[in-house]
């Protein structure tokens, strides 16, 4: 047996691409092929599924049933390819001038193919390594935090976790969290000519979509100088939004989704409670003006962010590993790191690959990168012997 899981994790990355396991999808068929691949090297797993059991999270323990392990954790899903320009197949892995491309080789399944690939060199430790994937992260982290509480409440306590996002093998303490809303406005159909004789969700809905470009500016505004993140504020933006029939008719409905993004110091609640004051102001006067009508906004996710308190000892575990002794990092994007951290886990992210590669076409893991993340599933293993 080699100590370099590097060319088993090329050949599972490929098979892991392979699987269309954008969110909407179903990603069952990628956690029956790493059930099966677990099985052949004698690791039992375990599936935690959503409520129509389309979707599946799915862990295991390689090595030892003992506390003091280390959770190597990932996110199945990845984002879609609908109107990119890409130049290669996504569900292909292609090589070129040093990179791989295809959906998710960096978000996040290379992470993934090199834990699998370390499991060989994992079974024989002392330690465990306890792999945890999950599903729905890209549509506001949904998937992990019923496997994190089964984790919890049925393995001896882990060390730490090691969430793999894209860092460039570095390690990164902190990431801010994300609450996602979605917005519907109902009103009155009506022919154009005849506006007060209808109500159009269209126009009501603008005006609350202006009401939060201003937000996001006022955030912008008021950012704090000395905060670690890139950009420094929390952020706001409208990520989808349709309504309407025809030109010549009051739209009968509207919805919006946004996002906000807040570093661990800002409470979301407090930023949108004016907001969410005006829905509410709103859906009154609609209501007496069409028993119909009106406005709603419903919280679809609220992932918590992630901050380095309680992970100092995991933080210097990892560098040991890494090689990084430059300063512990902070990201803008988030995980699930939080959500582990939050259920008492000592958490860092590390991972290969850049987050600017992540969501594009003809998204990239370097062949560099690769390697380093090769080495550290081998270091870890060395360090659980």
């Amino acid at each position: 047996m080699t100590d370099n899981p590097l060319p088993a994790a090329r050949d599972i990355l490929a098979r892991l691409i392979a699987f269309d396991t954008t969110s909407r999808n179903s990603n069952l068929q990628l956690i029956a092929w790493v059930e099966n691949y677990l099985g052949e090297h004698g690791v039992e797993s375990t599936r935690v599924v959503n409520d129509d059991g389309s979707k599946a999270n799915l862990y295991a323990t390689v090595g030892p049933n003992v506390a003091g392990g280390i959770v190597l954790s990932g996110h199945s899903d990845v984002v879609p390819v609908d109107g990119q320009d890409w130049q290669t197949n996504p569900w292909l892995v292609t090589e070129q001038d040093g990179l791989l491309h295809g959906r998710g080789t960096c978000d996040m399944k290379g992470f993934i193919a090199l834990a699998l690939a370390a499991v060989p060199l994992f079974k024989d430790g002392t330690k465990p390594v306890h792999l945890a994937f999950s599903y729905d992260e890209e549509v506001g982290c949904l998937g992990a935090p019923a496997m994190i509480e089964a984790m919890a409440a049925k393995l001896p306590k882990p060390a730490l976790a090691i969430i793999g996002e894209p860092t460039m093998m570095k390690v990164v303490t902190g990431h801010k969290g994300i609450t996602v809303h979605e917005v519907e406005v109902l009103g009155h159909e009506a022919h154009s000519s005849l506006t007060h004789l209808g109500l159009s969700a269209n126009m009501a809905a603008v005006e609350l979509m202006h009401d939060l470009a201003e937000l996001a500016r006022d955030l912008w505004t008021n950012a704090d100088p000395a905060s670690p993140f890139v950009p420094p504020h929390a952020t706001l933006t409208i990520g989808r939004m349709e309504g309407g029939t025809a030109a010549n008719i009051l739209a009968r409905r509207a919805h919006f989704v946004f996002d906000l993004r807040c570093p661990p110091d800002v409470d979301p609640e407090a930023i949108l409670a004016p907001f969410k004051a005006k829905i509410a102001a709103l859906d009154s006067e609609m209501k007496q003006a069409f028993a119909e009508a009106g406005a709603t906004i419903t919280r679809l996710s609220n992932a918590p962010p992630m901050t380095p308190a309680g992970s100092q000892e995991a933080e210097a575990f990892v560098r040991r590993l890494t090689g990084d002794n430059g300063p512990a990092g902070v990201v803008s994007y988030a995980a699930e790191a939080g959500q582990f951290q939050q259920a008492g886990f000592a958490t860092v992210i590390c991972g290969p690959g850049s987050i600017e590669q992540a969501h594009q076409p003809d998204e990239y893991l370097a062949v560099e990168q690769f390697e380093r993340g090769a080495q550290f599933m081998s270091r870890l293993a060395k360090a659980l012997a």
